[in-house]
């Protein structure tokens, strides 16, 4: 259930994040056409997160397949799969909100840009900091 938890949850989040920022660049596009390749940052952010969910799930495949392990630990790497699954999807839903108003006000305005990128990477940290912390607790004893 770790495994699956982990790869759904950053599927879906990263599903989210594309789809709703994908509207924000249609909206964009019918603006100003020339703009649209470096609107694309948010899709692309949002492509990275099941990523997170493809090692969490490979690191806790391998761990469960070496053996040795107790029934006790299946806690432990359910665990370590939401974890990491549910920061990937909030972090896709972040990248969704953010990416379709970012690039919605970049638009209109080209000062909004270096702002609408440095809250995607805020939001981009919330997947990172759950794979690490998934990580970490599937290390644990």
């Amino acid at each position: 259930m770790g495994v699956t938890s982990a790869l759904v949850f950053a599927n879906l989040g990263a599903s989210y994040g594309t789809a709703k920022s994908g509207v924000g660049i249609s909206s964009l596009g019918v603006i100003d056409a020339s703009k649209v390749i470096r609107a694309l940052i948010p899709v692309i952010m949002a492509g990275i997160l099941p990523i997170y969910g493809i090692i969490v799930s490979v690191l806790l495949t391998v761990k469960i397949k070496q053996g040795g392990i107790p029934w006790s630990n299946g806690y432990q790497f359910l665990s370590a799969g939401l974890t990491c699954g549910l920061s990937a999807l909030a972090s896709g839903l972040a990248i969704g909100v953010t990416g379709d108003a970012g690039v919605r006000a970049y638009a209109q305005t080209d000062g909004i840009f270096v702002g609408m990128i440095i809250m995607l990477i805020f939001a981009e940290a919330i997947g990172l900091y759950g794979m690490i912390i998934a990580i970490i607790t599937m290390q644990g004893s």
